[in-house]
């Protein structure tokens, strides 16, 4: 069996073989695996507030903004703009996590293994 591939070169809707990342053709280039370019912006500034700078308060609220404008990011946003949202999110929830290494897990979200 063989899936469908689009006209740009990447699995049609429903394939599970990539993540987002992979689907972004500027997530894996070259501006963005230098870590003195990564989330810069045209004039060459970060985008964003490292995250280690950040209060709890500004981080929990940074994390909202982003998980709020997630879906509308990932349906329409262009590849750069969802690289860097990507990229974005990844350094406030690492951030978040070593923060919080024993956050409490709630029961009712786990599964049966």
């Amino acid at each position: 069996m063989t899936g469908s591939v689009r006209e740009d070169g990447f699995p049609s809707s429903g394939s599970t073989d990539m993540s987002p990342e992979q689907r972004v053709p500027e997530w894996g280039g070259e501006d963005l695996a230098d870590p003195a370019g990564a989330g810069a912006d045209f004039d060459g500034d970060v985008l964003g507030v490292d995250p280690t700078e950040l209060s709890d308060e500004d981080l929990i609220r940074e994390m909202h903004s982003l998980h709020r404008t997630r879906l509308d990011t990932l349906r329409h946003a262009a590849d750069s703009a969802l690289a860097n949202h990507l990229r974005r999110t990844a350094e406030l929830e690492t951030e978040y996590l070593a923060r919080h290494p024993g956050r409490e897990v709630d029961p009712s979200r786990l599964r049966d293994a």
